[in-house]
């Protein structure tokens, strides 16, 4: 068993909790992820990690509640907890001195973007953090994200905050400015990550991306979280979840993420939550 923490709200449907998880913590790298179920009657959830604290043994995960599990997730307290909690899950981002990054988070990507930008703001790098959502209060991390930017750039839809517009508008203002970028990291809504790749397609930008496709048991075996880079089957678990975003089939990729929107609908109307 594993037992929470800290719970933290940060809006309405957001959600931040440390979870003990000490042989987790001890392995955790930046872009890896773990599977939790709650109970004996749980489905496997795939959550990034948004952060690790190996003294503490704790993992830090944020989540939005979307669907019958988030949801049950959300309301968990300090004290509760989680039957399983497997992981570090997946390839760890690849740190290394580039240069100049650019790291774009948009909307929950922001967190998953955060133990990112720690590990090459200590590798060496000029980080240039941009964080885009639809308001101001589903805005996250600010604070922490900042202290290892060097830049840090605000953009809400509305414009209650920040730039008004979208992650991608900052991106080209950069680009046009003539900021020598040797490198993109973008997580988000996977219509945000096809727009910011591409845009630096046109500029020749490597850009990483992170991948969220439906996914079951986490090891390869189901092949429920297969993607098309580059024309080849990937699985996003033990092949990802970071990809060249250049190469990724956005387009699939959102199809195949709507195939079970009406069974989440009925599974919530069978738990008694909102949907």
């Amino acid at each position: 068993m594993y037992p929470i923490v800290e719970k933290r709200v940060l809006s309405e449907t957001v959600k931040l909790m440390k979870i003990k998880a000490p042989l987790v913590a001890k392995k955790a790298r930046a872009g890896q992820f773990i599977i939790l179920r709650i109970d004996e009657q749980g489905e496997r959830i795939p959550l990034t990690i948004a952060d690790y604290d190996r003294k503490k043994g704790t993992i830090t995960v944020i989540f939005m509640e979307v669907g019958k599990t988030t949801k049950q997730l959300g309301t968990l307290h300090v004290g509760d907890t989680i039957l399983n909690f497997a992981g570090p899950l997946g390839v760890a981002s690849d740190i290394e001195k580039f240069g100049t990054v650019v790291c774009i988070g948009g909307g929950v990507g922001i967190a998953p973007l955060y133990p990112i930008i720690r590990a090459l703001k200590n590798a060496g790098n000029y980080v240039i953090s941009i964080l885009g959502a639809r308001n101001e209060k589903l805005l996250m991390l600010e604070d922490e994200i900042g202290a290892y930017s060097d830049e840090l750039h605000i953009c809400t839809d509305d414009g209650s905050k920040g730039n008004k517009g979208f992650v991608s508008d900052v991106l080209q203002k950069l680009i046009d400015d003539g900021k020598k970028i040797n490198i993109v990291w973008a997580i988000g809504p996977v219509i945000m990550m096809k727009v910011v790749s591409d845009l630096t397609k046109k500029y020749n930008l490597k850009t990483i991306v992170s991948l969220n496709p439906i996914m079951v048991d986490g090891t390869g075996m189901c092949g429920g979280c297969r993607v098309s880079v580059g024309g080849e089957t990937k699985f996003a678990c033990v092949d990802g979840p970071e990809f060249d975003g250049h190469l990724v089939d956005f387009n699939n990729l959102m199809l195949r993420n709507r195939r079970f929107v009406c069974e989440e609908n009925e599974a919530c109307k069978c738990a008694g939550v909102t949907v």
